[in-house]
């Protein structure tokens, strides 16, 4: 069956830290570019960074470059977020999802940065 989960979001003060994770399955996972995605309530979903296949070449949104890392295990099927010096703008529902020939979307995972 395939299946993208994402986890690891929460509430976190502004300037603190997440690590999100989405485990993908039912698909050649090592193949493919991947890429989060965030929905902030009311706006459409927008591109927050992409890792290729090797995890040699990275893209990074204007609004995080500095602040978030997106790495991947290809052995676990996984690819990660690191999010650092959040700010309450980084509110949103984070998703994962291949670049090109998109899955069903997953749940996301919520983050809220707030006091």
């Amino acid at each position: 069956q395939v299946q993208l989960v994402e986890s690891g979001g929460g509430l976190v003060q502004p300037g603190g830290s997440l690590r999100l994770s989405c485990a993908a399955s039912g698909f050649s996972f090592s193949n493919y570019v991947m890429t989060w995605y965030r929905q902030a309530p009311g706006k459409e979903r927008e591109l927050v960074a992409d890792i290729t296949t090797s995890g040699r070449t990275i893209n990074y949104a204007d609004s995080v470059k500095g602040r978030f890392t997106i790495s991947r295990d290809n052995a676990k099927n996984t690819v990660y977020l690191q999010m650092n010096s959040l700010k309450p703008e980084d509110t949103a529902v984070y998703y994962c999802n291949r670049r090109t020939f998109k899955l069903p979307w997953g749940q996301g995972t919520p983050v809220v940065v707030s006091k």
